[in-house]
């Protein structure tokens, strides 16, 4: 019994290009709360004598007690208030450190990417002969009648400030690539894209895998909605039903069972059958507005009418003709084995099998034009144990000499234990390796030397974690502008402003500062028990918290001074808050970085 699930992205291309931007409205700044100040409280209610407990001023007016008793008689016995708390009111307050839980939620919900609703309704255009037509509107520009295959120049008549950008096939259909392969590796082993904006998932004899087909099908749901996609699924005995229903059904999950389909597709259109334009065309002049116009047609006539395809097609959705899934094929790891006739354990002896086992693996390397960067090699002892031995490159290669070389700097970690009988070297990650320019040799020119192989040697003895170089990050918190990366590469797009060369992993708090606020650098500060007297200075430099990350970030502000000792000494510090507003830190100095 075969079970075929369709997934259908609807607005596939226009909620990717939302979640690359997602604009951030910056909120109104508040003002700092103030309790209620009363200047003139009264004669207080609390004598010394005692007869009135605190906070029970209200029980003498009249009639006031009695309306309170009679409020919370009308209450359920569990939830009535002790005579102690009666007359009191109490409410849970906000923790001052955590974030603030939306009422009528017990727990944190998972952060969902929302697409961000466009001020003037999107459009999707790509070039279609001599004129440019839309391939995808978001809700805003379908409400306004802006539909896929309307002219730009008409929609632009229509909406006079239209938002129209242009569409990429390319990007969409990666997107839909990657969630076949997620599928193939996570759901079931046969899953394939369905046109430009849908997805065929097998479930025949996965399906319990998952908890059943409803819960599977309400599980891709939320796995798409958690990613910013809204997602339609329908679950049918044959692809061609299951892209019907997902595509022109009614309900955003929806199976049917196996014999059904005719039953399920009678209402839907026949465009929900995937005919082309001419057959739907030559459905609606001969008056065949739904599929089951179709059912009691002879086969001859209907193939005269609309096409021997359109025929093929309902036959598909019907079940009486086979359609194949052409699934997704992970690319496989390359792998290369040895199986040794008689045990190895000599270090000579194991070097050797790992050149032969390189040689194969070059030979793989090379069909698929792609070089090593990460090569596993694995060793099974005789006694069933296994040992496993990882090297990696800072660019692709198919040198096996340099290979080699790595290989023998870890070799005498290689336990042999009674004897080696099998080996087997994978290459877990690889790059595409294509030619090489050779402009500065062909010209005389001294080549640049290439120091790859140093890199890869120097990790190869002290770890890959003791090779980095700095790039830059798109954030104005100093700590976090900077991250490691590989030795080899080559960042871009340092900020112009100076930096010190030594930034400490957190700012350390500094004592006894004196400093004229709120712009001047300070005078004297003591950092690490020595006191520091500033010769000259430069600043401020404002920065401003990330109010996106978290809230204490909101309203939290900087000053950065350069500072100069009276030894020479250069430092980089700052303020919390700016002098002025107490909401925007609480005037702290500390030290963050060191020049020269």
């Amino acid at each position: 019994m075969t079970r075929v699930a369709s997934l259908y992205l609807p607005q596939l291309a226009i909620e990717r290009l939302r979640r690359l931007e997602r604009p951030r409205a910056l909120p109104e700044r508040q003002p700092a709360p103030s309790l209620p100040v009363d200047d003139d409280p009264g004669a207080c209610s609390v004598p010394r004598g005692g007869g009135w407990r605190p906070g029970a001023r209200w029980a003498r007016a009249d009639g006031a007690r009695a309306a309170i008793e009679e409020q919370a008689a009308a209450l359920p016995r569990h939830q009535q208030p002790t005579m102690r708390e009666l007359g009191r009111r109490s409410e849970a307050a906000d923790h001052p450190f955590k974030r603030p839980v939306s009422a009528g939620s017990t727990r944190m919900a998972l952060p969902v990417a929302v697409p961000v609703a466009h001020a003037v309704p999107l459009v999707l255009a790509e070039q279609a002969g001599q004129r440019h037509v839309i391939t995808a509107a978001c809700p805003a520009a379908l409400s306004l009648g802006l539909i896929p295959g309307m002219a730009v120049t008409q929609a632009r008549a229509l909406v006079a400030e239209l938002d129209v950008r242009a569409a990429d096939p390319a990007a969409d259909r990666a997107v839909l690539d990657s969630l076949a392969l997620h599928a193939v590796r996570h759901w079931t082993p046969t899953a394939a894209a369905s046109g430009a904006d849908g997805l065929w998932i097998e479930l025949t004899g996965t399906a319990h895998l998952h908890g059943g087909e409803a819960r599977f099908c309400r599980r891709l749901v939320r796995f798409c909605r958690r990613f910013g996609y809204t997602a339609r699924v329908a679950v049918a005995g044959t692809p061609g039903a299951a892209h019907a229903l997902a595509r022109f059904g009614r309900d955003a999950i929806s199976a049917i069972p196996n014999g059904g389909e005719a039953q399920a597709l009678a209402g839907l259109p026949p465009a929900a059958l995937r005919l082309t334009p001419e057959a739907l065309t030559a459905a609606a002049r001969f008056g065949l507005d739904r599929i089951a116009d179709l059912l009691p047609l002879p086969r001859g006539p209907l193939a005269r009418r609309l096409g021997l395809a359109s025929v093929r097609r309902l036959d598909e959705a019907l079940g009486r003709v086979a359609e194949p899934i052409v699934p997704v094929v992970p690319e496989e790891t390359p792998l290369a084995r040895r199986r040794l006739l008689e045990p190895i354990g000599t270090a000579e002896a194991i070097e050797h099998v790992t050149r032969d086992l390189l040689a194969d693996m070059i030979g793989l390397l090379q069909e698929r034009g792609a070089g090593a960067r990460t090569l596993l090699l694995v060793i099974e002892r005789i006694d069933g144990s296994e040992q496993r031995l990882a090297i990696g490159t800072s660019r692709p290669t198919r040198d096996a000499g340099h290979l080699a070389r790595l290989f023998h700097l870890r070799i005498e970690t290689i336990d042999p234990g009674d004897g080696i009988e099998t080996m087997r070297l994978a290459a877990t990650r690889t790059d595409p390796l294509g030619a090489t320019a050779l402009v500065a040799s062909l010209a005389g020119d001294d080549a640049p030397p290439d120091v790859a192989t140093l890199v890869d040697q120097i990790a190869g003895r002290v770890g890959d974690a003791a090779l980095f170089t700095a790039a830059p990050v798109e954030s104005d918190v100093p700590e976090r502008a900077v991250r490691r990366t590989a030795p080899l590469a080559a960042p871009t797009g340092w900020p112009a402003w100076r930096r010190p060369v030594r930034l400490l992993n957190r700012p350390e708090p500094l004592v006894g500062v004196l400093a004229l606020l709120p712009d001047a650098p300070p005078r004297r500060f003591t950092w690490r028990g020595q006191v520091h007297a500033v010769v000259a200075g430069d600043g401020p430099e404002r920065i401003h918290g990330e109010w996106w990350r978290r809230d204490g970030e909101l309203w939290a502000v900087r000053d950065y001074f350069r500072v100069e000792d009276d030894t020479g000494a250069r430092f980089w510090l700052f303020r919390r808050g700016d002098g002025v507003d107490g909401a925007t830190g609480d005037l702290s100095w500390y030290l963050h970085g060191l020049f020269g």
